[in-house]
């Protein structure tokens, strides 16, 4: 097989891989290819909410009229363990078919050349030694459960007031399982993504690094690299994890503190600019390769476009054919119109990754989750006919 084609030695992939990752092996809620999904979300999720429940039933600080914030009226804590739990377990699954498929597009399409094949390699070496990396998971443990845990009080907004968190002036036991368990398995999983993204960001800039081989009259207007971009939509839960758990946060303030939702609009628009930063971000590391593709490629297929528009007009225009040969159906007036579009391809090749479609879509998969507080605003009938007339 042509080395410039060599097949990847694994699927690549950020998610299957680490501590975490194998004891969900020997404990069957997974496999090499992050199967079992709807038992692993399930079970996790139960092992974080239902003792809460439970205990707070126990407590009788689980139905309204018992204390002022009971566990079941709990929007924030509600949300944080029922969708946004399933959602970071689920973006694994999804960020792992994404990136074995879309990974091995580099060699597939031969966008790494044979010169640059070891260090394609090594960046894929390094990043899953990183993402199975045994120290960096207990360091992330390690910091939700020294410190993480300790801050819980102040991850919920209803304060004032009885919750079903409090007891006797310090913690119920509900309180004391969110504390040690429930809130531990969220901030983990959280900062477990982070530490993915950052093996992603570094991952891209080690082979951008490589001297690709990129064609800058490739169809995708990207000289072969456009489906990074499609590898945003391996990130949407994760994005809508943290842009649910900011609107469950801002909804607790509404209903028990009185708050209203223009108040949040500085935390909404820092979290949108923040998603963009993180994940539009890396994609512009082949901003300087792309603008060179098109540079060399505007020079060379304009040169070829001189020479054959040149011999083209000696040939037709002045005379230098054969008298007998037919103007009509001649291949060099279509091999002029391929010429032409070849060059309006590379004059139109994209510099940079992002598009508007990008932009759309990561904006679309952080604001969806904040939509339902614009009921707090005005009732549902007002807001369909207020859509209805921006939309007409």
């Amino acid at each position: 097989m042509d080395p410039e084609f060599a097949p990847l030695p694994a699927p690549f992939s950020l998610v299957a891989g680490g501590p975490l990752f194998q004891l969900l092996r020997r404990s069957h809620l997974s496999d090499n290819s992050l199967h079992l999904l709807q038992r692993r979300v399930i079970c996790i999720t139960l092992i974080a909410w239902l003792p809460l429940l439970v205990l707070a039933v126990a407590e009788g600080r689980a139905l309204p009229g018992s204390v002022d914030v009971p566990f079941l009226l709990d929007i924030e804590a509600q949300v944080r363990f029922l969708v946004v739990l399933p959602l970071l377990i689920a973006a694994e699954w999804l960020a792992h078919r994404r990136m074995s498929l879309w990974i091995a597009q580099f060699t597939e399409r031969g966008l790494v050349p044979p010169a640059g094949m070891q260090q394609f390699q090594h960046a894929i070496a390094s990043a899953m030694r990183w993402r199975n990396s045994v120290a960096v998971e207990l360091a992330l443990l390690a910091v939700v459960v020294l410190a993480g845990a300790s801050l819980v009080p102040h991850h919920f907004a209803a304060d004032e007031g009885t919750t079903w968190r409090q007891a006797d002036g310090g913690l119920s036991a509900a309180g004391l399982w969110l504390r040690a368990v429930a809130m531990p398995l969220v901030q983990f999983l959280i900062l477990r993504w982070y530490f993915r993204l950052a093996v992603w960001t570094r991952f891209l800039w080690q082979v951008s690094r490589i001297d690709l081989d990129l064609l800058p009259t490739h169809p995708d207007g990207a000289g072969g690299l456009g489906f990074l971009a499609a590898l945003l939509d391996g990130f949407a839960a994760v994005i809508v994890a943290h842009a649910t758990l900011l609107s469950a946060r801002i909804a607790q303030q509404i209903f028990y503190a009185e708050a209203t939702l223009p108040e949040f609009v500085p935390e909404i628009g820092l979290l949108t600019a923040l998603v963009m930063l993180v994940f539009l971000g890396p994609l512009m590391l082949f901003v300087p390769q792309l603008a060179r593709t098109q540079r060399v490629g505007l020079a060379q297929y304009g040169s070829l476009a001189s020479r054959y528009v040149r011999e083209f007009d000696l040939k037709w225009v002045h005379g230098r054919t054969d008298p007998g040969e037919p103007l009509v159906g001649s291949a060099d007036i279509q091999s002029l119109a391929d010429l032409a579009g070849s060059y309006d391809i590379v004059r139109g090749m994209r510099v940079a990754l992002v598009s508007t479609t990008s932009v759309l879509r990561l904006l679309l998969y952080t604001l969806v989750p904040f939509l339902p507080l614009l009921l707090t605003m005005m009732p549902l009938d007002e807001l369909l006919k207020s859509l209805v007339k921006l939309l007409l």
